[in-house]
C-alpha cells in the first residue's frame, strides 16, 4: 500500500454525461482549430488532384490528422466521399481510440489529479482538528463540531478501517487510513500542525498510546481523550492529554439524573446537542466598556483562570479579569 492509498480526500461528484460532453466538445474544437489553420494557409496545401483547398478539404485534412489516421494511400477525391469520411468514418476512428486508450489515460489522469490534490492539501492543512478513531464516538464528535459551525475542510480523520475513512470523506473530511498509534500515520495526517486532537478509539490501551504519540509529535496541541475505564484516567493525564472524558461515568450520571430530575436531564441533553436550543460555550470577557464583563445574552456558570475553575464564591462579574475565560449558557 502506497502513501497515496493511505490519504483520502473528499471527491467532487461529476456527472458522467457532462464529462463525456466536455471531452467530445474539446475534441471537436481541436478538429475545427486544425481546419481553420489549414484553411487560412490553404495556399500552402494541395490535394492529390492539385485542386485548391476548400472548407470541406480543410475539415477532411483536420479529421484524418487529429485521429492519427494519415492520408495518401487511399484519398477521397469527391465531396460526398469526404463528407462520409468526416461524419461516419472519423467518429468510428475516434470511438476506437477511446476504447483502446481512454482507460489508460483515465487511470493516469486520476492518479495525477489525486497526487496534486494531496500535495495541495498538505500545503494548506494547518491548525486543523485531528480525530483519531471514527467509530460511534468519533462520528459523534464530528457531528458536534459540524453543528458548532466547524468547516469540514479543517477536520482530518484517522482510522485503520478503510470503510470508516470512506464515510469520513463522504462528509467532506480528509481521511488517513492507518493505525493512529503509529508515528508515520499521524505525520501523514499533519499532527505536528494540528491545533486540536481528539482521541476516540474503542480501546483504552490504544487510546493511551495514541495520546502519548500525539503529544510527542505535537507538544502544543490541545488533546482531548475519551476513557472507558475510570482506573485508566491517570494514564491519559500522564500521557499528555489536556482533557479526559470518562465516557462510562458520563452516561451513568445522565441516567441517574434522568431518574431523579427528568427536567434537568432534558435541559442537559439540550445543552449537549449543539446548534439546537441552549448551548454551553467558552468565551472571553466583553471589554467594550473598558472593563471585563459578561457578553450580552449569556449566563455565566463558571470562570476559568490559569486553566482552573474559580470557586462559586468568586463567580461574579466583578471578579472577571481581561485574560479569564468564561463558561456560559446561551441560545444557539
Amino acid at each position: 500500500m502506497t502513501d497515496n492509498d493511505l490519504v483520502r480526500l473528499p471527491k467532487r461528484e461529476r456527472a458522467p454525461l457532462a464529462s463525456i460532453g466536455r471531452r467530445v466538445g474539446f475534441a471537436s474544437g481541436l478538429v475545427v482549430f486544425v481546419a481553420l489553420v489549414v484553411l487560412l494557409g490553404r495556399d500552402g496545401y494541395v490535394d492529390v488532384n492539385d485542386d485548391s483547398i476548400g472548407f470541406i478539404d480543410a475539415l477532411y485534412y483536420a479529421s484524418v490528422t487529429v485521429t492519427t489516421t494519415g492520408y495518401g494511400d487511399i484519398s477521397a477525391v469527391s465531396t460526398s466521399a469526404r463528407l462520409g469520411t468526416i461524419f461516419l468514418i472519423t467518429p468510428a476512428r475516434i470511438l476506437f481510440l477511446i476504447l483502446v486508450v481512454s482507460t489508460t489515460v483515465e487511470v493516469l489522469t486520476e492518479q495525477s489529479r489525486e497526487l496534486l490534490a494531496e500535495r495541495r492539501w498538505r500545503q494548506r492543512v494547518n491548525n486543523h482538528t485531528l480525530i483519531c478513531g471514527f467509530g460511534a464516538t468519533g462520528q459523534a464528535v464530528a457531528d458536534d463540531l459540524l453543528s458548532r459551525g466547524c468547516d469540514p475542510e479543517t477536520i482530518v480523520v484517522v482510522d485503520a478501517e478503510p470503510e470508516r475513512i470512506d464515510a469520513a470523506t463522504a462528509l467532506g473530511f480528509a481521511g488517513v487510513v492507518g493505525d493512529a498509534s503509529q508515528t508515520g500515520t499521524l505525520i501523514r495526517a499533519g499532527v505536528d500542525r494540528a491545533k486540536k486532537i481528539v482521541v476516540a478509539p474503542n480501546r483504552d490501551d490504544t487510546a493511551v498510546l495514541v495520546t502519548l504519540t500525539a503529544r510527542e509529535l505535537n507538544p502544543t496541541a490541545h488533546i482531548v481523550a475519551g476513557v472507558r475505564e475510570r482506573e485508566n484516567l491517570h494514564l491519559f493525564e500522564q500521557g499528555g492529554a489536556d482533557e479526559v472524558v470518562d465516557a462510562t461515568a458520563a452516561v451513568g450520571r445522565m441516567l441517574g439524573l434522568g431518574t431523579h430530575a427528568p427536567g434537568a436531564s432534558r435541559v442537559l441533553e439540550d445543552v449537549l446537542n449543539a446548534g439546537d436550543g441552549l448551548e454551553m460555550v467558552e468565551v472571553t470577557p466583553d471589554m467594550s466598556n473598558g472593563s471585563a464583563a459578561v457578553p450580552n445574552g449569556c449566563t455565566m456558570i463558571a470562570i476559568i483562570r490559569d486553566g482552573k475553575r474559580l470557586p462559586q464564591s468568586q463567580l461574579s462579574a466583578d471578579s472577571l479579569r481581561k485574560n479569564d475565560r468564561i463558561v456560559v449558557l446561551r441560545e444557539s
